[in-house]
């Protein structure tokens, strides 16, 4: 999954290093002169998703019950303000005819984290991205994260979590189904 991003690092620099100027940084200061590299380094990496196989077996043992992968590590960056939002993702999904490979949930939520992002998105595109490409009986996500953006400037609400979900076929539908879900990633 992923196309390379194109970037142009050089125009990335100087941009960096005007907006620092203009906020009034001594950009020419010794502990602030590589600084703009540094920034657009960091934004590089945290914008630039990894790509991988999407790897299925068949679900020849005909296995019907959850697969629920927990406290995945979850980094983004939020789209409103440029500042880092972290936490964890719960993942599972009811076999169809296919299964996943275990790493698979890790990195799915990885590639939709690499990208400016809102959290209401990024949770609906994990689960998008299994119902598409998996074809599960059911797909269940929660994304609980401490946003920065509302922890270090505005309200200062330090610690406080923000938690998103989304649920799609039997785990949205059978009250019984999405309770076993629910339950199994303690939310």
């Amino acid at each position: 999954m992923g196309a390379p991003l194109r970037t142009d690092l050089s125009a990335a620099e100087t941009a960096a290093r005007a907006f620092l100027d203009a906020l009034g940084l001594d950009t020419t200061a010794s502990g602030v002169r590589n600084t703009p590299g540094r920034m657009v380094r960091a934004y590089h990496d945290l914008f630039t998703p990894n790509s991988f196989e999407l790897t299925t077996f068949p679900n020849d043992e005909g296995y019907d019950e959850l697969v629920v992968a927990k406290s995945i590590p979850v980094r983004s960056v939020c789209e409103h303000h440029l500042l880092p939002f972290s936490g964890v993702a719960h993942v599972g999904y009811l076999p169809g005819e296919r299964v996943l490979g275990l790493s698979k949930l890790a990195r799915i939520v990885e590639f939709y984290a690499r990208r400016p992002q809102v959290q209401e998105r990024l949770t609906k595109q994990i689960a998008d991205c299994l119902t598409l490409k998996l074809g599960p009986k059911g797909v269940g996500v929660v994304i609980e994260a401490e946003h920065s953006c509302m922890s270090m400037r505005g309200i200062r609400a330090i610690g406080s979590t923000t938690v998103t979900s989304a649920l799609s076929g039997s785990l949205r539908n059978d009250p019984r189904s999405r309770q076993e879900f629910f339950t199994l990633t303690g939310v």
